[in-house]
């Protein structure tokens, strides 16, 4: 080591590295305090980069060398990721250790909640982690016929590109999945479509392997034959054809399995369409709804809602523990899938009856004090919304909480558990639920969802404060 470096000193230009954004960009300042964005930099580690995005306050960078490297840094075990030409988009983070990634997905979470909310949960919980590969249950791979190569590509866009990555494997999707990327390829390939398939959407079921393919004319029936002999020799794989919109979906030969995952915890099986809303990592989101269910500590007799419920992930599990169940979602037709998996689970269960569960659809986004007045008081609420988060339904209790006359004889529930895929988000509905609603966030930890990437899955709860 020369002794500038001994003394602290780096040559002019070198950045140092102190974090990463929820982008996994890593975060460095110059002596001026602007920040640059470096991408491929992690924590720790000292850089050259070359800054090509000026604004005011900051500036965005490609990596260009690393003089001193974070212990930290791994060597991707994809062959197709990296910050070259052509590298595949689909993972940000293959180049940190996968325990590394957890940490800095907790420190996003710790930092929105306390930045954005003003909150500081009174627990951090331990992270909720799984399998690093093969983990991908769902994926939506483009399809390009590209002339100059001769080839089809299938796979995922390129970092920064419109263009489909040229990959042959796949490591974060399962292990018979990567295996099909360059049948596909040739199957595309042979087919009278090559230039009208753009994507094939996929959906892993326990026992069923559903790919989803978009076409934009229709196909002919040496294509038909086509699709039907890959399905033959490939176990397990399913067609869906989609003309159009997601509502167009349908299976190309009907019988066969049908496409479901189980929640072996409760004995409950949940069927789903490939286009249906479902958690892309089966192995987590077992271990999530699990804990989501502990969490909010639901006895019988208590009454539970739960909002932005889907498919009933999460309400199908509460009836085997509550007294009664109602799940809320923004559509009537989501509702009435709602209604055919609990029905479904309903069968056979001889001596553990789900509890009395009900669904309803409202616009969760439109949410008001009198509507949360009109559905009733229960003692606990789990709450999963999308990335947009539950403001209203945050506001509507914040309002209730402060206007007695408003609120009559509703009672808020005493517990909350929050599931977030936006941290944002979700540090915004906190600080209204605690600085305007009576609660204090009580726990908060990460669930790695998607590893190799900069996503953020998390869990709250919140207690009601004793009046």
């Amino acid at each position: 080591m020369t002794e500038e470096k001994k003394a602290g000193v780096r040559p002019a230009g070198w950045l140092k590295i102190e974090s990463l954004d929820i982008d996994a960009q890593g975060v460095a300042r110059r002596e001026d305090g602007k920040v640059v964005f470096v991408d491929g930099a992690l924590p720790g580690e000292w850089v050259t980069a070359n800054v090509h995005r000026k604004k005011n306050n900051w500036e965005q960078a490609s990596l260009l060398a690393v003089h001193e490297q974070s212990a930290q840094r791994v060597r991707p075990r994809c062959p197709h990721f990296g910050l070259h030409e052509g590298a595949c988009g689909g993972c940000k983070m293959q180049h940190l250790h996968a325990g590394a990634q957890v940490a800095i997905k907790q420190r996003v979470l710790e930092d929105n909640l306390w930045h954005l909310g003003k909150v500081k949960p009174d627990v951090v919980l331990p992270a909720i982690e799984g399998p690093a590969w093969g983990y991908r249950w769902r994926a939506r791979f483009s399809v390009r016929h590209v002339r100059k190569k001769g080839a089809v590509l299938v796979g995922f866009h390129e970092r920064k590109s419109r263009y489909v990555a040229d990959i042959r494997e796949c490591h974060v999707v399962p292990p018979h999945v990567s295996a099909l990327l360059l049948p596909l390829r040739a199957l595309i390939g042979a087919m009278d479509a090559i230039e009208t398939c753009p994507q094939i959407e996929l959906a892993c079921g326990d026992t069923v392997t559903a790919l989803v393919l978009r076409h934009l004319e229709p196909l002919s029936a040496g294509d038909l034959a086509k699709l039907r002999a890959f399905a033959a020799e490939h176990a397990g794989v399913q067609w869906w054809l989609q003309p159009k919109g997601p509502d167009t979906v349908r299976l190309l030969d009907e019988g066969g399995p049908e496409l479901s995952y189980a929640l072996p915890e409760f004995g409950i099986t949940m069927p789903f369409r490939p286009t249906d809303f479902t958690q892309v990592n089966p192995h987590i989101n077992r271990v999530l709804v699990d804990r989501a269910v502990r969490l909010l500590g639901v006895e019988r007799g208590e009454r539970v809602i739960d909002w932005f419920c889907g498919l009933g992930n999460f309400t199908l599990p509460l009836a085997t523990r509550a007294g009664e169940v109602l799940g809320i979602e923004g559509s009537e037709a989501l509702v009435a899938r709602s209604r055919e998996n609990l029905a479904f689970n309903q069968v056979g269960r001889g001596t553990a009856p789900l509890a009395p569960t009900t669904f309803a659809a409202r616009n969760l986004f439109e949410m008001t004090p009198q509507q949360l007045v009109a559905d009733g008081t229960a003692d606990r609420w789990l709450v999963d919304p999308p990335r947009e988060g539950a403001f209203a339904l945050a506001k509507a209790v914040a309002d209730l909480h402060q206007d007695a006359a408003l609120r009559g004889a509703w009672a808020p529930p005493k517990r909350i558990v929050y599931v977030s895929c936006n941290p944002a988000t979700l540090a915004r509905d906190a600080g209204l639920l605690v600085h305007q609603g009576g609660y204090r966030c009580s726990a908060a930890g990460v669930v790695n969802m998607f590893p190799h990437t900069a996503h953020v899955e998390s869990m709250a709860v919140f207690d009601l404060e004793p009046q």
